[in-house]
């Protein structure tokens, strides 16, 4: 995605605590809310074009730092370090299975603080790459009526049981399953066909958790795919390609935003 001139331009940060932890929050926008977890390493400037595009796009954007430095320019050094910091963090539990997560909390916390300001009929969830299942496990909070997962890797991939791993505890797996059953939840998770830090055994456990409330977005990365995507592609809401028309991330993106429209439009 291309980079804002000045990534923070408009954005406006506040401390938030829960569930025993601070993060700086940055938020900008009108209409239903939408909280976006940055990938690793943090709120970079293609993370912050994404956040700009929802507020463009109607939404009020809360953006929390999660890690990494507000602003920065991704290097490979830069991300080596933070996912390095973020994998021994207690609040992250990179390489648990089945876990209730701090972070999830914090997230749920977020959400209904924003639910508040913004008002409508609940807010959306959207976490990438390291964050993705944690914004999955934030649908156990009754204000999240749009919850999308892009690219989930937590629990990494090491081994078959957490290539598995929903990236959420059985108790929150049952809560949310719950409301799929009796309130027509739906989450929505994407990650490009050959991407191994997002395994395809993930998304098909979360298809049989989550039944019909479970919608895939899978773009094509498999060698000689008619777009030309690598197949060590990784990014789908930040790819270097999401505003080029007809790219299937761009489509991937408008998918998102279109479900976020019809899930937190206001209603009667």
């Amino acid at each position: 995605m291309p980079s804002p001139a000045d990534p923070l331009a408009g954005w406006s940060p506040t401390a938030f605590t829960a569930a025993g932890v601070t993060h700086d929050v940055f938020t900008r926008g009108t209409g239903p809310g939408v909280v976006l977890l940055p990938e690793i390493p943090g709120m970079s400037p293609q993370v912050m074009g994404l956040a700009d595009h929802l507020v463009g796009e109607g939404f009020t954007v809360a953006v929390p730092s999660l890690f990494g430095e507000p602003g920065r320019e991704v290097s490979a050094g830069y991300a080596v370090r933070t996912i390095a910091k973020a994998c021994i963090t207690r609040e992250f539990a990179a390489f648990a299975r089945n876990a209730d997560r701090p972070i999830a909390e914090y997230v749920r916390a977020l959400a209904r603080r924003l639910h508040e300001r913004a008002g409508g009929p609940g807010v959306g969830v959207i976490g990438m790459c390291f964050t993705g299942g944690f914004a999955l496990a934030a649908a156990v909070e009754p204000a999240v009526l749009a919850p999308v997962g892009s690219q989930p890797s937590v629990p990494f991939p090491l081994g078959q049981a957490r290539r598995r791993d929903l990236g959420m505890s059985e108790r929150e797996q049952a809560v949310i399953a719950e409301r799929v059953r009796t309130e027509g939840l739906c989450l929505v998770g994407l990650r490009f066909s050959e991407d191994s830090a997002s395994p395809g055994d993930r998304f098909t456990e979360l298809a049989t958790a989550f039944g019909p409330g479970w919608r895939a977005i899978p773009l094509n990365s498999r060698p000689g795919n008619p777009d030309g995507i690598g197949k060590r592609e990784h990014s789908v809401l930040t790819s270097a390609d999401v505003e080029k028309p007809g790219h299937p991330t761009h489509a991937a993106r408008a998918e998102v935003t279109a479900f976020l429209h019809e899930r937190l439009a206001p209603t009667g």
